[in-house]
């Protein structure tokens, strides 16, 4: 616990000043709640009453005159109430709005900078949740928590000695019921932290379903599983509904036995400070000022119970938000940079295994060298490795043996930001924004000028259906690009490496959602852009890689054969067999056409 709070309080050190002056209000708070019952009890006893009022100041004054002054400290002690707390408030949240600001950049942060392996575990609605709901648990947890504690401690205080100054037998009395309300609230709160926590762990479990039903209502609907996706959504809303109704269930029975033992305290105070009132030994004046710092007395112990709980409940939230900056990087980051004219784009890779998986690699034992602007095409049978050998390459991952050399220095040396911008990459499936279409095809590179985002376009092929639009380049794609055909959005994100202009470029199967004479076209804009540059290409239709300076087979997750075309049909193996095989199948094709 105290490493948590150590954590939590390292957010507060550039709001110091800003904590102090907060601090100086709630104490300005609780000296007028002591004053608040001051007013009646000089109109009861001084006014009403005939006693001299409780400080000489004013002992000359007509009963009118004291009336009218006790009216107007009540009035003014009220509106200077009113105008405190509202600082006080405006104060301490914007204080927690920032610490939940930094909590949030250093979460989202962190996020972006953990590996695709972690990002393949993770469920997206649960990390959204963390990012967006558990973060502002930190405001709650500090400013909600930690300034109540203080003001109700002030008053419990101050006005402990009061009471004890004005009857200390009645204060005894309303002292009484304490240990029977510690107990209450003690065994109470224990219960409502736990439910509080599994209410937060319910409402993580819908937005993941949501987030996971929203992403894929393509697929949902192509396969008519609307009914099954409500029916799962619903189950999880009913839960996590449940879960809220035990939570109110249980604050409700709280306040309920908390008010019966108030209620019983209160009671005994009245009856004790009834028969002094009856004996003379107490005025009736101050007998209601006692009766309501009762009230005040019982209510900074209940409030701090409540605190303790709430207390509890945004700390498993914060909790969530520790325990993913707690998870360490798998990728570092170095600080070698590539030299200014950028890389040369020498590529290897040596006795390289990995797997996303321990125990189950997906590449082993690879040794690959490519010289500086060749261009490669990877291919293979499904799941040989392809995409996963490239995905080395920009450090999405690291490999478990082995190494992947940039320009003949291991690629973990570099800055993983300069690494990444010497590579531009087409990947599968085609990813677009909901965005512009200028947007999209800037995205990595932001600063680029309107007429290079349409040069890029030109040469990816999209240049006439971008003008088509109804806003041209500032029309919006929708999400996941709905707006736009699946061969649109891969010219779109080809035009976006294109503008990149990297001195290595990796094409992940780009003209697989073409048809033929698009793909001719694109092919042509390819041969322009992968000229000069180290380019690799992952093709699954192998008469596209007819052109490539060397193809590499990959089978099972090893390099079984790698060459040119032609050498590579010369011998009887894998690649010959898989482009025999291919092709005859679409020679096929063509015959059965009517």
């Amino acid at each position: 616990m105290r490493g948590f709070a150590v954590r939590v309080l390292s957010y507060l050190p550039p709001y110091r000043q800003t904590l102090l002056w907060a601090l100086v209000q709630v104490l300005l708070i609780s000296a007028l709640e002591m004053l608040k019952p001051w007013p009646l009890k000089i109109i009861i006893d001084s006014v009403l009453g005939g006693q001299p009022p409780p400080w000489g100041w004013p002992s000359g004054w007509s009963s009118q005159a004291l009336l009218l002054a006790a009216c107007a400290a009540l009035v003014l002690i009220y509106a200077a109430l009113g105008a405190l707390v509202v600082l006080n408030n405006y104060t301490t949240i914007g204080v927690g709005q920032r610490m939940v600001s930094k909590l949030r950049s250093d979460l989202y942060g962190h996020l972006h900078r953990l590996s695709l392996a972690f990002h393949s575990r993770a469920r997206v609605g649960d990390l959204i949740y963390r990012v967006t709901a558990d973060t502002f648990a930190l405001q709650s947890l500090t400013m909600n928590c930690l300034f109540p504690a203080v003001t109700a401690l002030t008053l419990l205080a101050g006005m402990g000695v009061i009471m004890l100054r004005l009857d200390w037998k009645l204060t005894l009395v309303a002292l009484g019921v304490c240990p029977a309300l510690f107990v209450v609230i003690a065994r109470l709160n224990s219960r409502i932290t736990h439910v509080a926590g599994d209410v937060r762990q319910r409402e993580s479990e819908v937005y993941a379903v949501v987030q996971q039903s929203m992403s894929m209502m393509r697929v949902t609907q192509a396969f008519t599983r609307e009914e099954e996706e409500h029916r799962r959504f619903m189950d999880v809303s009913r839960q996590s509904l449940a879960a809220g109704l035990r939570l109110y269930t249980l604050q409700t029975v709280y306040s309920s036995v908390v008010n019966v033992i108030i209620a019983l305290g209160t009671a005994g105070v009245v009856w004790v400070g009834a028969r002094h009132v009856m004996e003379g030994s107490l005025s009736i004046g101050t007998l209601v000022i006692f009766i309501s710092y009762l009230a005040s007395l019982y209510g900074p112990i209940n409030s701090m119970f409540q605190t303790y709980g709430l207390a509890q409940g945004s700390r498993a939230a914060v909790q969530r938000v520790f325990d993913v900056l707690d998870i360490e990087r798998d990728l570092n980051d170095s600080r070698r940079e590539f030299p200014e004219a950028s890389a040369r784009g020498e590529v290897a890779w040596e006795d390289v295994s990995f797997g996303y998986v321990r125990g189950h690699p997906v590449l082993s034992g690879v040794t690959l060298h490519v010289r500086p602007g060749q261009k490669v095409a990877v291919v293979g049978p499904t799941g040989a490795g392809k995409s996963t050998l490239l995905s080395l390459l920009p450090r999405f991952y690291d490999p478990w043996t082995g190494r992947v050399l940039v320009d003949g220095v291991d690629a973990r040396e570099y800055r993983l930001a300069a690494l990444r911008q010497q590579i531009a990459m087409v990947l599968q499936p085609p990813l677009v924004f909901n965005a512009s279409v200028h947007d999209n095809i800037a995205f990595g590179q932001s600063n680029a000028r309107r007429d290079e985002i349409v040069a890029a376009a030109r040469l990816a092929g999209i240049h006439e259906t971008i003008t088509r639009l109804p806003d041209g380049y500032d029309s919006m794609v929708g999400e996941q690009g709905l707006t736009l055909s699946e061969g649109e959005k891969q010219r779109l994100t080809i035009a976006r490496a294109i503008l990149r202009d990297s001195p290595i470029l990796i094409l992940d199967e780009p003209t697989s959602a073409l048809d033929s004479e698009t793909e001719a076209l694109i092919m042509q804009g390819l041969e322009r852009l992968m000229a000069g540059r180290t380019t690799f290409i992952i093709a699954h239709r192998l008469a596209t890689v007819r052109k490539a300076d060397l193809i590499v087979v990959l089978r099972d997750g090893r390099i079984v054969e790698q060459g040119t075309f032609e050498t590579l049909m010369e011998v009887p193996g894998a690649f010959a067999s898989l482009y025999r095989l291919q092709t005859g199948v679409q020679e096929e094709d063509r015959l059965t056409l009517p």
